[in-house]
């Protein structure tokens, strides 16, 4: 069993995923789909979910600096209700504040150009979001 770890945009679902053990999260891929239109990003995510065997599903709940819950935040939350309606799966949302910033710090850091960075900045960020949650599991 496996951990997935999922970071929502409007037009970009990041997947990440962990190994057999748990301990360690890697990208899987990023799923491109038209402008807020959730219901194919679901199509795709269940194909990963029948792939493979996953336990948990950590969705990354972007809340504002000061902890309240704007627009973002309601956008994970119906994703979430949507992953649940097709899966029997537990899907925690997880605190995203500053995972995009971390991210593209770690690309700034390697070097990496801006169009590179733009298609795997999601990916980063869902990686980032999953290694949060394993260590919510792990403190646990």
């Amino acid at each position: 069993m496996r951990y997935l770890g999922l970071d929502l945009g409007t037009k970009t679902l990041g997947v990440a995923i962990t190994d057999e053990t748990k301990t360690i999260a890697t990208l899987l891929k990023v799923i491109h789909f038209p402008s807020e239109q959730y219901e194919v990003a679901l199509e795709e995510l269940s194909l990963i979910l029948k792939d493979y065997s996953i336990s948990k599903i950590a969705l990354g709940l972007p809340k504002n600096m000061n902890g309240s819950l704007g627009f973002a935040s309601t956008r994970s939350m119906n994703f979430k209700s949507m992953i649940e309606s097709i899966c029997d799966i537990p899907v925690v949302l997880v605190d995203e504040r500053l995972s995009t910033i971390e991210a593209l710090n770690i690309l700034l850091e390697a070097d990496m150009s801006r169009k590179k960075r733009k298609k795997v900045i999601d990916g980063l960020s869902a990686v980032l979001i999953l290694d949060t949650f394993i260590k919510m599991e792990e403190n646990k």
